[in-house]
């Protein structure tokens, strides 16, 4: 079993939406088709596909079922966390009654077996960014909540490996500590990914790497290339 991650797939095949990517360079141009290629050649059934987000450009969820049903038909099991551009995203509960092999996650965790778990929530912008307001503090602190009902619903199940998704980059783009980076520490989590950043100039304000025990990657669908990527082997994690 492994676990890839992508995130900001921005579907649009429901007729209704005219959201055409291309516009924001050539790693969009038909990017659906070579992510599926790329998915279909590296993602076998018992896999698992972490989604930080942004996964379709309809406003209901009526115009996101035809995105929805593209992932769907895609091998694996997929865990979906809530993007900025995710209107349709209604009642994780109903949500979640709808495939039997995709995951929407919010104030929970999904436990891909007894040892590995993984938590996630939208997040938000970070203190210290340019324009962060009291507005943001708000939203920001509800993200914050969220993230620790996921993260303890883990530890409570004495899951071993915590893997964390996030929309939102958990930090500013000064790559400062924040409230989620000291949460996912707290919580010993082994990694987190996110994705939401898109374009060169962009990718450099996410932070990589390793910070207090925790790594960090970002998997937005253009900084990748279009290609999962393989963020846990449990042949190479025998311990769990």
């Amino acid at each position: 079993m492994r676990i890839y991650a992508i995130g900001d797939l921005h579907l649009s095949f429901d007729e209704r939406i005219e959201k055409p990517m291309d516009i924001f360079g050539p790693r969009w141009v038909n990017h659906h088709e070579r992510v599926k290629e790329k998915w279909e050649s590296l993602v076998g059934p018992e896999d698992v596909v972490i989604i930080p987000g942004d996964v379709s450009w309809g406003l209901r969820q009526e115009e996101a079922i035809a995105d929805l049903d593209w992932i769907h038909n895609l091998p694996g099991r997929k865990v979906i966390t809530k993007g900025n551009h995710d209107l349709w995203w209604t009642s994780v509960t109903k949500l979640n009654r709808l495939y039997d092999d995709m995951n929407f996650l919010q104030n929970h965790c999904y436990l891909v077996d007894e040892n590995i778990a993984i938590c996630g929530t939208r997040g938000w912008i970070c203190p210290g960014m340019e324009g962060f307001d009291e507005h943001d503090q708000k939203i920001y602190n509800r993200e914050l909540l969220r993230l620790e009902f996921s993260l303890k619903e883990a530890k409570s199940s004495g899951a071993k490996t915590i893997i964390a998704a996030l929309h939102y980059p958990p930090t500013n783009d000064k790559m400062q500590g924040s409230g989620f980076t000291e949460m996912l520490t707290e919580y010993g989590v082994k990694l987190c990914v996110y994705g939401h950043l898109h374009g060169k100039d962009a990718f450099k304000n996410g932070i990589k790497g390793i910070l207090n025990r925790v790594e960090y990657k970002l998997v937005s669908l253009d900084y990748l290339e279009g290609q999962p990527e393989l963020i846990f082997d449990r042949n190479e994690n025998k311990g769990g």
